[in-house]
């Protein structure tokens, strides 16, 4: 595994494919790694004649852990945002949005079709929207503006979301929230295979694990507030992909971040939750391969 220095930090990725291909960076969700990226979405890709650039988020996988900027409490910080109180954080979606172009640099790329999920969605809006030069294009995927007033989690997404990770010494205890976390958000119209779903977790797991990463992670997306009025800056052409039965991030947020960017295109797929399960991963492909071939001009 590859990693460079950008910002102060160190940040852990993956190439694959053809380096001479068009570049499309994907940026993963909270809590997530770039080994969360589904094979068969990113072998797909590379088939297809791509460079595919997958990277671990600051506080993730093998990318800087920043345990020195402390542990947020999250109950805190819910409480902060119904308040529409002002949160405090370590860093924000800016600073990721920051790592997201380091990399690029790095890696000599002049621009690139951008794609994100859930919060990877909402660092690659910021990306797309502030350095319009280095995006050929952007896929928003289960993600949201931000914009107050949209639905929330259902109570029981949320309170996987706020709960603490267990210390990493339990990572039996670790892999059964994991799972658990899985189910309660996933799709329920392609419930992921017990077996596969295991291996994914277990795998992430030996990779790494840090529960305070995760919370500086979901405070960051609290601290970075309503990116509507940003949306609206948004030129590249764009793609919104969002499931309709999301329970974390309600279709509602897709349908509002679709609006928010002039000229986007969205795409609800019936019985899609909050995950990328195998069911799902050839019709993402579809979408996305039709977004990226009519928009290659870059």
């Amino acid at each position: 595994m590859a990693s460079v220095d950008i910002n102060g930090i160190t940040i852990s990725y993956e190439c694959s494919g053809d380096p001479a291909g068009p570049a499309v960076l994907l940026n993963m969700g909270l809590a997530l790694q770039l080994i969360s990226w589904p094979y068969e979405f990113v072998d797909g890709l590379v088939q297809r004649g791509y460079r595919v650039i997958r990277y671990d988020n600051r506080d993730a996988g093998l990318s800087s852990q920043l345990d020195h900027l402390g542990a947020p409490n999250l109950w805190l910080a819910y409480l902060r945002h119904l308040f529409g109180w002002r949160q405090r954080a370590a860093y924000t979606l800016n600073d990721m949005a920051g790592d997201a172009v380091g990399l690029l640099d790095a890696l000599g790329v002049a621009a690139a079709h951008i794609v994100g999920v859930s919060m990877g969605g909402m660092v690659s809006q910021i990306l797309a929207a502030r350095y319009p030069a280095r995006t050929l294009s952007l896929t928003s995927i289960m993600s949201s503006s931000g914009r107050p007033g949209l639905p929330g989690p259902t109570p029981a997404a949320r309170r996987i979301l706020l709960r603490r990770t267990p210390s990493a010494h339990h990572r039996a205890r670790v892999v059964e929230q994991m799972v658990d976390t899985f189910r309660t958000i996933g799709s329920p119209a392609f419930p992921m295979p017990e077996q596969l779903l295991r291996q994914m977790v277990g795998e992430a797991v030996a990779r790494n694990v840090n529960g305070d990463g995760v919370a500086r992670q979901l405070l960051a997306i609290a601290a970075s507030g309503d990116r509507s009025a940003l949306l609206h800056d948004i030129r590249c052409p764009s793609l919104v992909i969002h499931g309709d039965a999301d329970p974390l991030v309600p279709c509602a947020c897709g349908i509002d971040t679709a609006r928010q960017i002039p000229g986007a295109r969205l795409e609800v797929i019936e019985g899609m939750g909050h995950d990328m399960p195998p069911a799902v991963v050839g019709r993402l492909l579809t979408l996305l391969e039709q977004h990226l071939r009519s928009n290659m001009a870059g």
